[in-house]
């Protein structure tokens, strides 16, 4: 079983969503774990906009609570996908050598926006971003 870890700015709403999509539709081939740069939110629930867009794709987000990065974590996931390529340049400076061949872009070759801020919209429009980037993940 593959170990992939989500990470965003502070576990709040891209990798916590990101992780659940990615665990709902590789069940049987991925573990998953998300976590944040920052613990600003540590211990809190994902935040509220992102739990309405993850319930209108069928999908539960209540039970996350938010989980500052260690270590620790980098070591144990096969592959360390960043929500954006800021939070990829920080897991470079902090990833040891044995890292940093596992770390990529949750997308690829793009970010995925932060909607914090903003409207339901952009969380409801991040949310589908997330999912379909899925395909990239899962064999």
């Amino acid at each position: 079983m593959r170990k992939v870890l989500t990470v965003c700015l502070g576990n709040y709403c891209r990798s916590p969503f990101a992780a659940l999509v990615l665990a709902h539709r590789g069940a049987a081939e991925l573990e998953v774990r998300s976590a944040g740069l920052i613990g600003k939110w540590e211990g809190e629930p994902a935040n509220e906009s992102m739990i309405v867009a993850a319930r209108r794709l069928g999908l539960d987000l209540t039970a996350h609570r938010a989980r500052q990065l260690t270590l620790e974590m980098l070591d144990w996931a096969d592959s360390v996908l960043a929500m954006d390529a800021s939070v990829l340049d920080v897991l470079r400076q902090i990833a040891d050598d044995d890292v940093q061949p596992k770390l990529t872009l949750y997308l690829g070759d793009s970010d995925v926006p932060d909607p914090m801020g903003k409207d339901q919209d952009a969380f409801n429009a991040c949310a589908v971003l997330i999912e379909a980037g899925t395909a990239l993940h899962i064999r």
